[in-house]
């Protein structure tokens, strides 16, 4: 198999669909949530299921369109036609969304909580300079809601009963703990006059449930078929390569993103159109789909594998002798299973960070959200190679386990991070980067690695749908978590998920990478 060699070019091509879905992604997750919570002013907990709406609609569809598309015979293929037609409906229906964005946007301007918005982070911004008479105005009296008003009191006399001052050595009311939970209920307390304009005018609020169903529902019909064209072209040796390049390509589509929306200034504000977000998006959506059809041609690329497999006698699932799949023994089903599981805890805790980083590092750390992510996202985009290879070398269950515990201490360290210490935002991030790298290289391939040519799309819906059903559960329960405890609870909530994945990766048996020894230049060794 020496002249078998990997083919960059082809994967980078073929990424080109999971660049555009992460792309859209990366601008849903961080501007949709803001919208909801602090234009239409949904709580955390009623934002979290809209934007489980998605991964509701995903949990039935991914495994659906997967096994859709492994029986799909078309001129273009078996994925090319999922990935065409759902991206030019999700691009157009995306940018409709800015429609009904803008218009709510202009009803909170003439109510006033713009206006209040922007006073109050101004003073959130700095602070120490306050007094006690300040934040009793604008907590006490601006706020005429007795609830809140109860809860700032309980917070003051926790402090002047000396529990923080003695932990910090803080003489001001602005301490540590009691700017972030002063901060937060301020910030819920702009969301429910929102929400009493919202009430009173809830035609917006139809609309733009309405066209998110449109976009969720035609984003669902190709995320299978796009990740599992993958190993339909991939030989599985090179499967955790050819993932990395995947997931690089999905990372570039993310800091895209994450640019254009620092680039237009939506990083720490709330009440400003999102309109060049959602447009850029769906444009760069239609301009990679258009690079995608010029550069892929899929049923080439499947008949080039085929002789491969038949020539070097690839596929251990296929008997040699009837050519059809050979039953997962029980084993291999039970590592499966906790392959999936371990999909589904980890989800949990990641999502719950990527969904509510947006709302939680403006309010609770004073900061920009675009920048901490941008960190994240570029750490990824270095470590993907290098872990392709390493995943190479010491095997894709090891690696998993690395990038496991290091996200959980990663998540575990910022839940102590302040206002004063917010830069350390950006290791912490940069680091969160490397490891939900390291897991995703691996984790794909550990799941098709029991599967054979006729049923990528199939195991491809599995993973999908597990991770999906995580992407369910977490942004409610961290939102009805966070309305009950408060922001500060989101770090230590994702922590406990990523402890928990750790645990159920140690029992996976099964599809790992066979080890081959070879020198450290075959490992960049690429094609001609």
């Amino acid at each position: 198999m020496k002249d078998l060699k990997f083919d960059y070019k082809k994967t980078i091509y073929v990424g080109l669909a999971f660049f555009l879905i992460q792309m859209f992604w990366q601008t849903y997750d961080n501007i949709i949530a803001k919208i909801l919570i602090d234009k239409f002013g949904l709580s955390q907990g009623m934002s979290g299921i809209l934007m489980a709406l998605d991964n509701v609609l995903a949990i039935v569809l991914l495994p659906l369109f997967g096994l859709l598309s492994d029986k799909t015979r078309s001129r273009f293929g078996r994925r090319t036609p999922y990935i065409v037609i759902g991206t030019l409906v999700a691009a157009f229906a995306f940018v409709s969304l800015s429609f009904v964005d803008n218009k709510q946007t202009v009803l909170v301007e003439q109510a006033g909580i713009v206006s209040e918005y922007d006073l109050m982070y101004e003073k959130i911004s700095s602070p120490d300079g306050m007094t006690r008479e300040q934040w009793d105005q604008i907590i006490l009296n601006d706020i005429n809601i007795e609830s809140l008003s109860e809860k700032y009191l309980s917070i003051v006399t926790y402090v002047e009963n000396g529990e923080v001052k003695d932990k910090y050595k803080e003489t001001d009311i602005i301490g540590v703990f009691d700017h972030r939970d002063i901060s937060d209920i301020y910030y819920n307390y702009l969301s429910m006059k929102a929400w009493d304009l919202t009430k009173n005018n809830v035609k917006n609020l139809v609309w733009f449930i309405g066209l998110l169903f449109i976009v969720l529902l035609a984003m669902s019909t190709f995320r299978s078929p796009s990740v599992a064209l993958m190993p339909d072209v991939t030989p599985k040796m090179f499967r955790s390569r050819a993932n990395a390049i995947i997931n690089l390509m999905g990372s570039a589509g993310a800091i895209i993103s994450i640019g254009l929306m620092t680039i237009f200034g939506l990083s720490s504000k709330s009440y400003v159109s999102y309109t060049p977000a959602f447009v850029a998006t769906g444009v760069l959506m239609l301009v990679s789909l258009a690079i995608f059809l010029f550069k892929v041609n899929e049923v080439k690329m499947v008949k080039e594998l085929e002789l491969d497999v038949e020539k070097y006698h690839l596929d251990e699932h296929i008997d040699e002798k009837t050519h059809e799949a050979i039953p997962l023994t029980k084993s291999e089903k039970i590592s499966l299973l906790f392959i999936l599981l371990s999909v589904f805890f980890w989800y949990i805790g990641y999502n719950a960070i990527t969904s509510k980083l947006s709302d939680y590092a403006p309010k609770m750390l004073n900061m920009g959200f675009t920048t901490p992510l941008l960190v994240a996202q570029a750490a990824a985009i270095v470590s993907f190679i290098p872990i392709g290879i390493l995943s190479s070398k010491f095997g894709r269950k090891k690696m998993i386990l690395f990038g496991v515990a290091l996200l959980a201490v990663c998540f575990g360290s910022a839940f102590f991070l302040t206002k004063d210490t917010k830069m350390l935002l950006y290791p912490v991030l940069a680091f969160t980067g490397v490891a939900w790298a390291t897991i995703n290289v691996n984790s794909f391939p550990m799941a098709v690695e029991l599967a054979t040519g006729k049923d990528v799309g199939k195991f491809t819906g599995l993973y999908y749908a597990f991770s999906m059903a995580a992407q369910i559960i977490t942004p409610i329960l961290s939102g009805f978590l966070m309305d009950e405890f408060g922001r500060g609870i989101l770090f230590p909530y994702a922590t406990v998920f990523v402890v928990i994945s750790f645990i159920t990766m140690l029992f996976v048996k099964h599809g790992d990478v066979k080890i081959e020894k070879k020198g450290l230049l075959e490992s960049f060794d690429v094609e001609d």
